[in-house]
Parts: C-alpha cells; sequence; structure tokens
C-alpha cells in the first residue's frame, strides 16, 4: 500500500468533516482511494460506485462516508491524488539530469515508469474530461505550471530557445502523453521501448534549440 501524505496541497489531511485524520484514519483513506483508483480504471465513471469502492477497499459504506461526501468526491480526490504522485515521480526522476535534455529525459522516463505501474491515470484523466472538467484542468495546470517555470529558467540560462515557455510545457506533455499512450496503454502496461525514448528525445532536443 502506498504511503498516504500526511498533509495535501492546500491543508492536512482531514475526515469528510474537517475533522484531522489519526494515523489509522490516514491508512484507511489512502485504501478507499487506492480501490477507487481501480474500479475507476476498470469500470469507468457509469458503472463505478460506492459499494463497489467499499468493497474493494474492506470497508463499511458508513466508513467511505466519513471520509467523503459522495462518489464525485472521492473521484476528484483521486484526480489530485494521481497528480501529486506522478509529479513527485517525474520530479524525482527530473532531478537526476545536469543539462536540460538530460531533465527532459529522466523526467519522460520517471513519468512513462508511473504510467506502466498506474495505468489508471490515463483512464481517471480521460474519464474527467465528462466527469470533473475542473479537477481535468487543474491537473493539466499543475504540471504545466511547474514545468513553464523550470523551461523559463533554462531559457534565461541560454540552455533553450526563447520562447513560450507555457506554450512549450503544453506541447513537451503533449508528446510525454501521446507517447505513452501508444507504447504502454496500447501494449497492455508494457515499457517504453528505449529506441523509442531515443527518438522521442532526438525529436525533444531539436525542438529545444538545446545546447547539450
Amino acid at each position: 500500500m502506498a504511503s498516504e501524505p500526511w498533509t495535501k496541497e492546500g491543508g492536512p489531511l482531514t475526515t469528510a468533516d474537517g475533522t484531522a485524520l489519526s494515523t489509522r484514519g490516514r491508512l484507511t483513506r489512502r485504501a478507499l482511494l487506492e480501490a477507487a483508483e481501480v474500479v475507476f480504471a476498470d469500470v469507468g465513471w457509469e458503472e463505478a460506485s460506492i459499494v463497489k469502492i467499499t468493497e474493494r477497499a474492506g470497508v463499511s459504506q458508513g466508513t467511505f462516508y466519513r471520509y467523503f461526501v459522495s462518489k464525485q468526491a472521492i473521484f476528484d480526490e483521486l484526480v489530485d491524488d494521481l497528480n501529486r504522485r506522478v509529479r513527485h515521480a517525474m520530479a524525482e526522476g527530473s532531478a537526476r539530469g545536469r543539462t536540460r535534455t538530460e531533465i527532459e529525459r529522466y523526467g519522460f522516463e520517471a513519468f512513462f515508469r508511473f504510467t506502466a505501474e498506474h495505468p489508471a491515470l490515463y483512464r481517471v484523466i480521460r474519464q474527467a474530461e465528462f466527469a470533473s472538467p475542473r479537477a481535468l484542468h487543474r491537473h493539466y495546470e499543475k504540471i504545466a505550471e511547474g514545468y513553464s517555470q523550470a523551461l523559463r529558467h533554462s531559457m534565461e540560462s541560454g540552455e533553450i530557445e526563447p520562447g513560450d515557455p507555457e506554450v512549450l510545457a503544453y506541447a513537451l506533455m503533449g508528446i510525454g502523453e501521446l507517447i505513452g499512450m501508444r507504447w504502454i496503454l496500447w501494449n497492455e502496461d508494457a515499457p517504453v521501448p528505449p529506441e523509442v525514448i531515443d527518438a522521442m528525445m532526438t525529436f525533444i532536443r531539436r525542438g529545444l534549440g538545446a545546447k547539450s
């Protein structure tokens, strides 16, 4: 079971009524989110239900409502939770790089690993297009925000060609998402082949005008 953070962005973890969570409460909340990840990925928004989520988590429906007020609430939190986790994975990967090209490669490799381990990321985000547009927008905006800042810094240092960092961030995000869809999701969660990453990075390096 993945560890539950002591806080989520914006404040501490609480029950649905705002009560601070105990250690046991954090574990139960995490179990519900992990169950929701599987259920929404397997059966989709329409067929997913609180009953299926609680059965998967091994808790009662009464316990569910202690942490989330509705199916919509746990879905929105699941989108945010996946977003936090994938950004953390990408940040850890990118931190290994010394040049902009290395940072991009390691960040993408981390994204692909996370996606292979958590295919629900794609499936849940696709469902958010109609189930929770605000959560969908928040997901992409949070990734693009940090990405744009990093690209702006690389532009200012002369490591890559100048341009609009937000446009570039979304363009790069699109590359990663579609490469992952083609070689991970469509291949039953297989890893992206090294030669595919090499070809992708050749394109990105040229597009960035990276000096190294």
